[in-house]
């Protein structure tokens, strides 16, 4: 077998390297200007080694009947880790990836091939942009897991925008976000406050060590009109290597506490992570 060597590109909005794992076969990380974006495994798309990847995972899982084909949108791109896991866990869904770096999208459709027969398409442009242009009642997921840099953008936190999103979603459909924050949390408050005026039903997946206020990390954000099932995902992410609690209901509601909604005039991206923050789950 001939050995995998790194691969390293400038593309679009940074530097990007693919690094092999040396401990799985045909498993690679990408990193972009140093940060961990994603993590793939091309021989198991199941797997799935980042905590918050795992976290999101599991929200899909119960969203509808196992292996039921959905229509997914995925609002930032990395290395295509969830629309490999949603093509092998439920084939037959059809999935839009939006990423505004189109040297990355390139990189990775060269180096890191979909599984045989998923049904993705790529587009190289703003999600925010791309939400607005959209269809509406199209999607049944919206996964939002975009990063200028470490940090979530600005304009992707907004009332407007989370309205794009809800225009987008079919009225079962469920609005996902990877949220990086820490105490005192007010980025995460803030955001849960902008969700509630276009969703109903809202839950949180975060490790308790981060919802302690020990040390910076991601949250995972959940938004619908119907509740999800929160049984199934507590089991889910409890039995994780790292468990995470999920939050819903009253707690959720004394979490968010007196936040206000984001305006676009107000809008300010997510937290500066701390050197070494983010690593592999």
């Amino acid at each position: 077998m001939k050995e995998a060597i790194p691969v390293a590109r400038a593309v679009d909005h940074g530097f990007a390297k693919l690094m092999p794992d040396i401990d799985r076969e045909r498993a690679w990380l990408l990193t972009v200007d140093g940060a961990p974006q994603s993590y793939v495994d091309l021989d198991d798309p199941t797997h799935l080694e980042f905590e918050y990847a795992r976290r999101l995972g599991h929200v899909l899982d119960v969203l509808a009947e196992p292996g039921a084909a959905l229509d997914v949108v995925h609002l930032g791109g990395g290395a295509l880790t969830l629309p490999r896991y949603v093509a092998v866990t439920r084939p037959g869904s059809r999935q839009d990836v939006v990423e505004a770096d189109q040297g990355l999208l390139e990189l990775v459709a060269e180096h890191l091939p979909l599984p045989e027969g998923a049904r993705v398409a790529l587009h190289a442009a703003d999600a925010r942009r791309w939400l607005e242009d959209a269809a509406g009642d199209s999607a049944d997921v919206i996964v939002a897991d975009v990063f200028g840099g470490s940090r979530v953008p600005a304009h992707l936190t907004s009332v407007a925008y989370v309205r794009e999103a809800a225009r987008v979603l079919r009225g079962s459909g469920v609005y996902l976000a990877n949220l990086p924050d820490a105490a005192p949390f007010g980025f995460l408050r803030s955001q849960l406050a902008t969700l509630a005026t276009a969703f109903e039903e809202l839950a949180l997946i975060a490790e308790p060590g981060v919802l302690r206020g020990r040390r910076f990390g991601n949250a995972v954000l959940v938004a619908g009109h119907e509740p999800v099932d929160i049984a199934a995902l507590t089991r889910l992410t409890a039995a994780d290597a790292f468990p995470a609690r999920v939050e819903h209901g009253a707690a959720l509601r004394e979490f968010v506490g007196v936040a206000r909604p984001v305006r676009d005039e107000d809008a300010v991206p997510s937290p500066e992570p701390p050197d070494g923050a983010f690593g592999i789950g």
